[in-house]
């Protein structure tokens, strides 16, 4: 089990299992409010789920994890009363359960080379048609992981939103400072200039900046139109690995950032309270909120 080590913590309103490697470092944690898992590395997935088993079912010999095995039915209970009057919110309605490039990984499934395939284009030196679709996954992960860190001070987070003609938003964020919707790229080591419309990266141009509006103007819409109330949304442009990021002074709508500086949203200025927030990201995880996004 990779010597994996369950650490319960309760704060900030939260009660949670966290799981941690013998040095510290955290790959997963589980909610026992939603019964949500969120598993930050996933190559100990498997691991990260043998390990919790024990607190799910009762079976672990501390006393907290006989309220962990209330965890699922904490879920069922929160799932039921978070469809806005629209009925109760259906498991596969619920889209706090999607994990960061939720659609990138069904795209490389649906992608997905044969043995043959891949090692023809092995052999020729070639990349496949899957490795920019792989980077994105990895870029998606890293922020992914950077964003629950925030979940600690009250925020809420969101992956894979689905977009009606097949697109995704791929985080939105949602805290005391704003809600905004994120759009990642994995450019490692480039320098990229960020203009008022587009984005250049080693002489090629990239509608990174009109994609990104684009995004925020239909997630408002949707969660105005979900909530009964106003609720504007920020977009940002998130970079994994950037080299330089040069932004031009004139732009001033879109956030840009590396995947490292999330950290400073909490130093926003409060612009909905904790009961605004809850209310926002339920109607932001049922899938109906976006079918006409």
């Amino acid at each position: 089990m990779d010597g994996l080590r369950v650490s319960p913590w309760k704060r900030y309103g939260h009660d949670r299992l966290y799981v941690n490697l013998p040095g510290g470092e955290k790959v997963a944690w589980f909610d026992r409010g939603t019964g949500k898992l969120n598993v930050l590395v996933e190559e100990y997935r498997e691991a990260v789920v043998e390990v919790l088993a024990p607190y799910l079912t009762g079976t672990a010999s501390s006393a907290t994890s006989a309220a962990a095995a209330t965890a699922a039915t904490s879920a069922t209970s929160a799932a039921a009363v978070a469809g806005h009057g629209r009925g109760a919110l259906r498991p596969e309605d619920d889209l706090a359960a999607n994990r960061p490039g939720s659609a990138v990984r069904a795209k490389l499934d649906e992608l997905a080379p044969g043995i043959v395939a891949r090692l023809v284009t092995m052999m020729l030196g070639r990349r496949s048609e899957t490795y920019g679709w792989r980077k994105g996954l990895a870029g998606e992960r890293r922020v992914g992981a950077e964003l629950e860190r925030l979940t600690r001070k009250g925020w809420r987070v969101l992956h894979s939103i689905p977009l009606p003609r097949d697109v995704d938003i791929d985080h939105v964020l949602i805290g005391p400072g704003g809600v905004f919707s994120v759009n990642t790229k994995h450019h490692r080591g480039s320098r990229i200039w960020v203009g008022d419309d587009s984005v250049k990266i080693g002489g090629q141009s990239y509608p990174y900046v009109r994609k990104s509006r684009a995004e925020a103007r239909r997630a408002s819409l949707a969660l105005t139109r979900a909530c009964g109330f106003t609720v504007d949304v920020r977009p940002v442009l998130a970079f994994v690995d950037a080299g330089t990021i040069t932004v031009t002074p004139s732009l001033r709508d879109v956030l840009v950032v590396r995947h490292r500086e999330f950290s400073s949203f909490t130093r926003l200025e409060e612009v909905w309270a904790p009961g605004e927030i809850g209310r926002i990201y339920d109607a932001a995880r049922n899938r109906r909120t976006w079918r006409n996004a």
